[in-house]
């Protein structure tokens, strides 16, 4: 998808997949609340929940795969779980934070995650980045997570940018599905464990092959047609 010519104001970060290798951790956590609570995996369950809100995929669990308690009880459990696990170690993927810094010493960023505010804050808070992201935003915050734009618009509003002048970094297809609804210039760090489809990676201006890519200048270079 060929980009446009204008000055970039703002970059926006995924967290899942993106800064952290944890689409598997989350995947994990999940799979043992369902197996602890008589509850059924299906095999499309872990794409289906990809860049769902807690509440999204809290209610997915109880509805479609069978655990019978409610939805914040099973985001209780699942994000418990998953934070031991960074506790011991997070897994911050290969260049993560050189790259947020090196993206953040030519624009002000922001953070569009799916994932629960504690876990974003955690991660943060372990890697230091806390205070290089000008404004966080959890998909819990908005009315609807991705594939929707809901969670880059907000991002936007309270960086206090025009989506459309920024670019985002997402990983996998309703990442990069919800980047290009909110008129951003889409940027793929395709996830190696369950890559995006071919066409929501068309929806990108760039494609990158690892985190050491991402530049100012790979970002510029997008931004044109």
């Amino acid at each position: 998808m060929p980009g446009t010519i204008y000055e970039l104001e703002a970059v926006f970060f995924d967290q899942d997949g993106v800064l952290v290798d944890s689409e598997g951790a989350w995947d994990a956590a999940r799979r043992a609340i369902v197996t602890e609570n008589g509850g059924r995996w299906k095999p499309e369950a872990t794409r289906a929940m990809m860049g769902m809100s807690a509440p999204e995929w809290s209610r997915y669990v109880r509805d479609e795969l069978g655990v019978a308690l409610e939805p914040e009880e099973i985001s209780g459990r699942v994000v418990e779980r998953l934070l031991a696990g960074y506790e011991r170690s997070l897994p911050l993927l290969p260049g993560a934070v050189e790259a947020v810094k090196r993206v953040a010493a030519r624009w002000p960023i922001g953070l569009a995650s799916s994932a629960n505010r504690e876990v974003i804050d955690a991660v943060l808070a372990a890697s230091g980045l806390a205070g290089v992201f000008g404004a966080t935003v959890s998909g819990e915050e908005v009315g609807h997570g991705k594939p929707a734009p809901d969670i880059y618009l907000e991002a936007a509003r309270r960086l206090g940018v025009d989506p459309a002048h920024s670019a985002a970094v997402e990983d996998s297809t309703n990442g990069l599905r919800a980047a290009a609804a909110a008129g951003m210039l889409v940027v793929a760090l395709p996830n190696r464990e369950f890559p995006p489809t071919n066409a929501a990676l068309g929806l990108a201006a760039v494609v990158l092959g690892s985190l050491e890519e991402l530049t100012p200048e790979a970002l510029e270079a997008g931004n044109v047609t």
